[in-house]
């Protein structure tokens, strides 16, 4: 399986991590990026380890989210032999946002 990186969640993960830096320093934005990697690295090898999410039941794909921190959760799905990550989803975020994530 290979990862493929909607624009938008690259985005929001790059936002994210800037958050961290800003409030916590260099080191823990390192081991922020660092769980985003063993994350996307475990979703690549068990591509059906996330939890369905019900905030996107309303789109044509089966969309599953993984916390990655308690700041953030990954939100993909599997199409063909590729997984594709929808949105880095900010935990501090209201559900109705999810209209603003655009499919690939």
């Amino acid at each position: 399986m290979r990862i493929e990186w909607n624009d938008n969640a690259e985005r929001q993960k790059d936002c994210i991590a800037d958050y961290i830096f800003e409030r916590f320093g260099y080191d823990r934005m390192r081991q922020y990026l660092d769980e985003v990697e063993h994350t996307t690295k475990l979703i690549c090898d068990y591509p059906n380890l996330g939890s369905i999410d019900p905030h996107f039941s309303e789109r044509g794909n089966v969309y599953r989210s993984v916390i990655v921190d308690r700041l953030s959760k990954l939100v993909y799905y599997v199409k063909e032999d590729t997984i594709r990550i929808a949105a880095f989803w900010d935990c501090r975020q209201e559900p109705q946002s999810t209209q603003n994530i655009n499919e690939k």
